[in-house]
């Protein structure tokens, strides 16, 4: 429905200006040019339009029955237990629950840091999406790295991780930590 307002709207302004819409080009992207927005068919030259709608999130699309739940092991042994959706990210679980682990996604989920670092049970860890590069490099700054080390901002939930338990490394790299550490000396 908002696609198609969206479409109106773009229409709506394209006919005012006398169909001289080449400046929300710009706004739209590529797939305006190659006619990818509805009503924008000819503009870049595309003879067939590929329509795609807008994204909606994990939260909004998805029902009751797409809840997961998550076991979190904290630092202090304690096991935090709370719900999210397929598509949820861990750090978002994390920030929707409240959760009280310190630190935990300081940037977050841009891939600055390594505060949202869990470790993972093998046989979740292995149906996991590939790590990207990115990951990788943060990962290379975390305390405690294993080999089923991962970062939640990074790891969305899927059905097959109902019930699983992630560790949360006994300690952290938190460079706002070190700065003020540093300021202290």
């Amino acid at each position: 429905m908002a696609a198609a307002g969206g479409a109106r709207l773009l229409r709506a302004s394209s006919a005012s200006l006398g169909g001289a819409a080449r400046p929300w080009l710009l706004l739209a992207g590529a797939r305006a040019e190659a006619g990818g927005l509805p009503g924008m068919r000819g503009l870049g030259g595309g003879a067939a339009a590929a329509i795609r709608t807008l994204s909606v999130s994990a939260r909004a699309r998805s029902g009751s029955e797409d809840k997961v739940t998550v076991h979190f092991l904290n630092r202090d042994g304690e096991i935090l237990t709370a719900n999210g959706k397929v598509g949820d990210s861990l750090l978002d679980v994390v920030i929707e629950n409240n959760l009280d682990i310190d630190g935990f996604g300081a940037c977050e989920g841009t891939l600055a840091c390594s505060t949202c670092h869990l470790i993972f049970e093998k046989n979740i860890y292995e149906k996991l999406e590939p790590i990207t590069d990115e990951e990788n490099d943060m990962l290379d700054l975390a305390y405690g790295l294993t080999d089923r080390s991962r970062l939640g901002c990074q790891v969305c939930l899927t059905k097959s991780m109902d019930n699983m338990t992630v560790q949360v490394p006994d300690a952290m790299a938190d460079v706002r930590q070190s700065i003020d550490m540093g300021k202290n000396s």
